[in-house]
């Protein structure tokens, strides 16, 4: 696919919805029939929950985003048994056009040595070593949830394994999908995006608006107890948990309009305050997660 033809014609972004992007974009894709762009998924230093987040996606499901939006052609977990011929296969998709998505940071101590993703001819390949040559031909590098964004778990304090960020690590431009998860609807909807409108509109922090343009506490469902001055005291209280620590006011995702597990619920609906996890400064700058 050459690089003109990887972009479908679509009208501007600028006034569309979050909930109706990752929709028009598979609309888009199957009407104009964009060929499907090769993806790569490596998971460096982390959870894997941004791969199992993706797997439990449902508007598409991850079986259309295979079927009809990419060819998945490296994961390193999902692809294990495979071995060797798992590699060889990434290898050779470093010579075509592909998208590149990391979850999880980049670990750098002793050369990578702590996050070992593949043996390749007697040789073990450091997720550091397959970040970086994956990372400088790939045509889009997303970095998928809040450790390959900003450092987040991984890189907390003491930080031991000197795990960075992708940005940190590559010098290009890193469109970032910050979540502890990410939804799977930020990823996939990045990915559809892509394939179908080209670059989504990113903010100075390089997220797509569409995801992160609001905060928490923009779109609150306890925003009225708010701007009332209300607050819960203790877990378990209906009103505003600002004073129990909630992070909402400075983490910009669109959960309460979103809602996670099937779209059925969001943390303060379960009477959990925000922990920012989507933010730049989580987890280290986001403790205590309650107070009182």
């Amino acid at each position: 696919m050459n690089k003109r033809s990887s972009k479908c014609p679509i009208a501007d972004l600028k006034d569309m919805t979050a909930k109706k992007v990752t929709s028009l974009a598979i609309e888009e894709v199957k009407r104009v029939g964009c060929k499907k762009i090769s993806l790569i998924w490596l998971e460096a230093t982390g959870c894997s929950g941004n791969i199992i987040s993706l797997l439990n996606a449902e508007n598409p499901d991850v079986i259309y985003l295979l079927q009809e939006m990419v060819d998945l052609k490296y994961n390193n977990s999902l692809m294990a048994q495979e071995g060797e011929a798992a590699y060889i296969q990434f290898l050779e998709t470093l010579e075509t056009e592909f998208i590149l998505v990391v979850e999880g940071a980049v670990s750098t101590k002793d050369n990578g040595l702590y996050t070992i993703i593949a043996n390749y001819q007697g040789r073990r390949i450091t997720a550091m070593e397959a970040v970086r040559i994956a990372g400088e031909k790939a045509k889009y590098v997303i970095a998928v949830g809040t450790c390959a964004s900003y450092g987040g778990p991984s890189a907390a304090k003491p930080n031991p394994s000197m795990s960075v960020s992708v940005s940190e690590f590559i010098d290009r431009e890193i469109i970032r999908v910050p979540g502890c998860p990410s939804h799977p609807d930020w990823a996939i909807g990045t990915i559809a995006s892509i394939l179908a409108f080209g670059k989504p509109r990113l903010d100075a922090k390089n997220r797509p608006i569409i995801f992160y343009g609001i905060t928490i506490h923009d779109r609150c469902t306890r925003r009225s107890y708010f701007e009332r001055e209300i607050f819960a005291t203790k877990l378990g209280d209906p009103e505003c948990m600002f004073k129990l620590g909630c992070r909402g006011p400075i983490t910009r995702t669109d959960c309460p309009v979103r809602q996670w597990n099937g779209y059925v619920n969001w943390p303060i609906e379960d009477n959990t305050p925000c922990i920012g996890c989507a933010h730049e400064r989580f987890p280290d700058g986001m403790e205590p997660f309650v107070r009182y």
